[in-house]
């Protein structure tokens, strides 16, 4: 019995349909995921390889059967016939892909959203000046330069000069770069992504500051004292990343996290994350940097709290013993040792005939 052709069309497309889902969900491509937001973006990126999947079986497929099935014969010598189109099968295959663009794009638009992206309500609710009416390059502007000047606050400047209350952030920041003005009308001033949804209106339960340099990455704890070469974060808590650079830009990645955020000179970018899963994973520089950008990189250490508190103590251990090591150093060359030693003596029951002998 002959099967019919509509049979086989619909055996194949479950047959696709089954392929495709289960690849879109097993197809080992990413990385670990540690932090919440790496959920949502993995969901998205499993949705567009479900999609791609069937697309790359279905066009392949059908071009490997017209090949084999429509090849010529070695005895058929006569023109093809000729096709003047199908306008139901173009419309088709033009309505399709233009469906699958338009679902993705907004599904994009929503995980933005979720991990704290682009608020649509925020250019809305920043006043228009007359200036920004005839500026649709508003936006560009706002990341090369100042021009036209705003005359609103410069919301870098003041993000800059609250980082700089830190002593530890304002002795490794350049503090000369001038921090430039968001653009007239459209309210942006620097790259974010914010709190998630389930954070948003929350204070971020750890802050660091983040300096970028040529070519390494300087982290510091404000109000702990700690500045450190390496992250360290927390399991379970929302990290906020306050970063700019000193020099050219840069770009903080941690492919485990599934973000990237620019870090450049003169904008105080944000960034924030919850870290989910223990481990060492790498940062890495993601934006071309200079000769030796490829060596710019550390570890990112997600430890559980009463290790990064252990962490956080041990730092500032080492932060005092470096300061009394430098206060020995500086002091004999402007007292003499037995100057230097006076107030310890009498403590410590020492005569300074026997601090003499001892000398010679």
């Amino acid at each position: 019995m002959k099967i019919p052709n509509s049979i086989w069309t619909l055996l194949i497309g479950i047959l696709l349909t089954l392929v495709s889902l289960w690849y879109g969900q097993n197809h080992g491509l990413l990385p670990t995921a540690a932090s919440d937001e790496a959920s949502l973006v993995d969901g998205l990126f499993n949705a567009m390889m479900t999609v791609s999947t069937g697309i790359f079986f279905i066009v392949e497929g059908v071009l490997l059967f017209s090949a084999f099935r429509y090849r010529r014969r070695a005895d058929d010598n006569a023109d093809g016939q000729p096709v003047h189109g199908n306008v139901p099968l173009e419309i088709l295959w033009t309505a399709i892909p233009a469906i699958i663009v338009i679902g993705i794009s907004i599904y994009s638009f929503e995980v933005y959203n979720e991990m704290g992206g682009f608020d649509p309500h925020a250019i809305h609710e920043t006043p228009v000046t007359p200036q920004a009416m005839n500026m649709p390059g508003a936006a560009i502007a706002a990341t090369l330069s100042d021009t036209p000047p705003s005359t609103g606050p410069n919301l870098n400047q003041e993000k800059s000069e609250q980082a700089l209350q830190d002593p530890a952030t304002a002795e490794v920041r350049n503090t000369e770069i001038p921090q430039k003005k968001d653009a007239p009308g459209v309210g942006i001033v620097s790259p974010t992504i914010g709190a998630s949804e389930e954070n948003k209106g929350k204070a971020p339960s750890l802050v660091v500051n983040v300096t970028g340099l040529q070519y390494a990455w300087i982290f510091t704890y404000p109000d702990t004292g700690v500045t450190s070469g390496e992250l360290h974060v927390p399991i379970g808590r929302e990290v906020e990343m306050n970063m700019t650079a000193n020099d050219v830009i840069h770009a903080f990645w941690v492919p485990e996290f599934r973000l990237k955020q620019d870090v450049i000179p003169g904008r105080q970018t944000e960034v924030r994350f919850t870290p989910s899963k223990a481990g060492e994973y790498n940062l890495i520089c993601a934006e071309l940097c200079g000769p030796y950008h490829g060596a710019m990189r550390t570890q990112v250490v997600v430890e559980t709290q009463e290790a990064f508190d252990k962490w956080i103590k041990e730092q500032q251990e080492v932060a005092s013993t470096e300061d009394l090591k430098q206060a020995v150093a500086i002091k004999p060359d402007v007292l003499s040792p037995s100057e230097f030693l006076a107030p310890y003596m009498s403590q410590m029951g020492i005569h300074p005939e026997m601090l003499h002998q001892i000398h010679k």
